[in-house]
């Protein structure tokens, strides 16, 4: 069985990091996300799978050279400056895919532990067009969310409900499989909805089924789940340091610490931080609930909570970054300059003066 991952996306909400890059290569656990999704497809016998992406996106995805695991990989792109949407890519990489048999389609920022031979058995087993996975959430308002009846056929789908007319809590977990009769569904040359359009269709025709698991899912869209799957990650490895560092520094476990990390006198680091390759801490850094990408450096009697730091970054003598910051790659954050809460900084900028209230800066 082939795969198709849909990592086209551009990342929005996760802006200043996702400035540079995809979603599908934000690190987690200093491992790009698509290499957790190669992985898992390994695991899992596929030996194939086709990248529906833009043309920034397979620029950046080719020069990571992220581990495949053995699977043979291939591209399609949206064409030049025309997104087209969630199922306009799979109807584009028909071509790729073909129509002997079923396939599989991931959504590109999603991290899951999902079963795929589980969710193939019983696409097989009802005949399906078209069988998604799904994941039960307390709110189901920013996902599409499925009416489950009788043999795990979806009754009804619909996308971003209020939570209060929500038909359950059971949402598209962004893993499918389907027939190739879905390429019949899906117009050709424009922007298409699988969600709005192509599910809600095929629920009515009877068509349509879940599969409910149980599992580790998340998606990464929000900077605070981007967080949140590192901490998840964290707990269940037990990670903690091979080696030693500085004098007086201290670990607090769980933490992941990439090769060339240095640690300086006196600094605390952890729990629940994700330091990349090559990071420079100076004296007496504190650190917690945050992920600093490759080749930061950070200077002496830092404060830094609940942030992501993009690669690339330098932070001065005294400096404190808050809560719920984002820093984009390349950032200069000057001596003794506070960021607030909320503060996002675009990449490549400057910041000589404190900033108090969330807002970013361009």
């Amino acid at each position: 069985m082939k795969a198709l991952i849909l990592a086209g996306g551009f990342g929005t909400r996760l802006r200043p990091i996702s400035c540079t890059r995809p979603k599908s290569l934000f690190p987690i656990i200093n491992k790009p996300l698509l290499q957790w999704t190669f992985e898992r497809l390994a695991k899992s016998n596929i030996s194939e799978a086709i990248l529906a992406v833009n043309y920034q996106t397979e620029a950046a995805i080719k020069q990571h050279r992220i581990p495949k695991y053995g699977i043979h990989t291939e591209y399609s792109r949206d064409p030049l400056g025309k997104p087209l949407g969630t199922a306009g890519p799979i109807k584009k990489a028909e071509k790729h895919i073909g129509r002997k048999d079923c396939f599989l389609a991931l959504n590109g920022d999603i991290f899951a532990d999902v079963d795929y031979a589980e969710i193939l058995k019983l696409h097989e087993q009802k005949k399906a067009t078209a069988t998604i996975a799904l994941h039960r959430v307390e709110d189901p308002s920013r996902y599409g969310v499925a009416e489950l009846g009788e043999n795990n056929r979806i009754i009804r789908f619909v996308e971003k409900p209020p939570r209060e007319s929500a038909p359950s809590k059971l949402i598209n977990a962004g893993a499918y499989v389907l027939s190739p009769q879905i390429f019949d569904y899906i117009p050709k040359g424009r922007a298409v909805s699988i969600e709005r359009e192509i599910f809600p269709r095929l629920a009515e025709e009877k068509k349509l089924f879940g599969c409910i698991f149980e599992g580790l899912w998340i998606d990464i869209g929000k900077p605070q789940d981007y967080l949140q799957i590192n901490k998840i990650l964290l707990d269940t490895m037990g990670t903690q340091p091979k080696r030693k560092f500085g004098i007086n520094a201290r670990i607090k476990t769980p933490v992941a610490l990439d090769k060339g990390v240095k640690i300086g006198k006196g600094s605390v680091v952890g729990p629940y931080v994700v330091l990349g390759r090559r990071v420079t801490l100076g004296r007496n850094v504190h650190i917690q609930d945050s992920v600093i990408l490759p080749d930061v450096t950070i200077s002496d009697s830092c404060l830094i909570t609940g942030a992501v730091i993009g690669e690339g970054t330098t932070i001065g003598e005294g400096a404190k970054i808050k809560k719920g910051c984002m820093l984009g790659d390349y950032v200069t954050v000057g001596d003794n300059v506070t960021l607030a809460e909320g503060v996002s900084v675009c990449p490549a900028k400057q910041v000589f003066q404190s900033v108090l209230t969330p807002e970013t800066i361009c």
